[in-house]
Order: C-alpha cells, then structure tokens, then sequence
C-alpha cells in the first residue's frame, strides 16, 4: 500500500461523523484520542479507533470515500486490519471442554 497523506480538520470530521450518526459523546472519545496522538493516525488505528465506538465497516467506506479514498484502498486497508486482528490472536490459548 503506498504511503498517502489525507486531511481534514476537526470541524469537518465532526459534521462528517454527525451525518452519519455518530453521537457526540464518541465524536468527543474519538478527537479527544486524536489529539492525544497529536492529531496524526495512521489509518489502521483510525479503524480501530472507529470500530472501538461502534462505527459499522459499511460507515467507515463511506467516511473514507469522503476523505477522497479509492474503494481499492479502502479494501486493502480494511484487509489490513483483519490481517492485524488474526496476528493479534495467533499464539492465545483456548481451552474448551467437551462432557
């Protein structure tokens, strides 16, 4: 995936996150976070920082179409980041009983 830079300001992505539902309180989690990170994230933590306030993968294309993000690397982000989770859980441990 090449390395690409897109932009909004804080105002625009609070009126792009309203109209598509999100709430104040997680719009409020979400910039508070982003400005912890000093208002830069790459685009594998802005997934996860989405899914962490309940934004649906259909919401998230649609907020990155409108950051001008083409649907093919859209699909290669959002595969990234299943990618990641299926990292995350390699080498867990499981125990399941059966009676």
């Amino acid at each position: 995936m090449a390395q690409e830079t897109y932009s909004i300001n804080r105002i625009e992505l609070r009126r792009l996150l309203i109209s598509f539902g999100v709430n104040e309180k997680n719009i409020a989690i979400l910039l508070s976070t982003m400005e912890k990170m000093h208002r830069h994230v790459n685009i594998i933590s802005f997934v996860a920082m989405l899914e962490k306030i309940n934004i649906p993968r259909e919401k998230m294309v649609n907020i990155f179409r409108r950051f001008g993000i083409d649907d093919v690397t859209i699909n290669s982000v959002l595969n990234a980041v299943d990618e990641e989770k299926i990292k995350a859980e390699t080498g867990r441990l499981y125990e399941v009983s059966l009676s």
